[in-house]
């Protein structure tokens, strides 16, 4: 059996930058062992497949370790892949996923996710994660991801944290740590290890999380936001009622065959 794949970076101003994504159109859905190992051998932070055509797929993302209900940075690769390489007269996809429709719109080089906003509530700092993170944390949020606030971006840059403190001793997906950006509204980096990702380079749906909050605490309803990685990456961010807008570029790195 032949499978194409395309490896996309997201979010990327320029190659090797932002965040890499496998797509693998398929014509059927396979075995779910089939599809996990594929993302393992990959070992990319996430791996999308997708079956359909005529705009509306079906879409699914599986990191190393497992699936996951929701990708930011992989649904704005296989959006790529199906205006420039599926259907190239397509300018709006809908993807049907575990988190609802999930819609992407081109415009130019740059392409707009429609995802839902996710904000979360203040909680108490888990006791321990200020020391595991080597940052003196000012308000936690706990939302499908736990996201904790520090002082500044530097706080952010610097941080070296305790990856199994994170896989063990929180009950989330993940965490975002974020702080006011100097150039920009708000800048963030997640850790992802329970998950196998030990850090992502540009989460998209994080901003589902992230983008309210800094809305409301600026009172702004379009933020620009970087996540400040290493490889690093650049996202627009529109509130919109109950969806948040996440607008970035893509670039593609490789195209391919799987033979299994």
């Amino acid at each position: 059996m032949k499978i194409p794949l395309y490896q996309i970076d997201a979010f990327a101003e320029r190659p090797f930058a932002g965040n890499p994504a496998a797509v693998c159109p398929l014509d059927h859905w396979l075995e779910e062992t089939i599809l996990q190992s594929i993302a393992m051998e990959n070992n990319l932070s996430e791996t999308a497949f997708l079956v359909g055509g005529g705009g509306a797929y079906e879409l699914r993302w599986f990191t190393p370790a497992c699936e996951v209900d929701l990708c930011g940075h992989a649904t704005l690769a296989s959006a790529y892949v199906v205006f420039n390489n599926l259907e190239p007269d397509c300018q709006k996809v809908r993807f049907l996923t575990r988190s609802g429709d999930l819609f992407v719109e081109r415009h130019g080089d740059d392409l707009s996710m429609s995802f839902p906003a996710l904000p979360g509530e203040a909680c108490p700092v888990p006791d321990g994660l200020s020391e595991a993170i080597g940052a003196d944390i000012q308000e936690a949020i706990d939302a499908d991801d736990l996201m904790v606030i520090v002082k500044d971006e530097a706080s952010v840059q610097s941080l070296d944290p305790d990856m199994m403190f994170i896989a063990t001793k929180l009950s989330h997906r993940g965490l975002i740590v974020s702080a006011p950006g100097e150039n920009c509204d708000f800048v963030s980096r997640f850790f992802g290890p329970a998950v196998g990702i030990p850090e992502d380079p540009v989460t998209g749906s994080a901003h589902c999380i992230s983008a309210p909050y800094w809305g409301n605490r600026l009172g702004k309803t379009k933020l620009q936001a970087r996540q400040i990685s290493k490889r690093g990456g650049t996202l627009t961010c529109e509130l919109d009622g109950d969806r948040v807008i996440l607008t970035g570029p893509a670039i593609p790195y490789l195209e391919g065959m799987i033979t299994i």
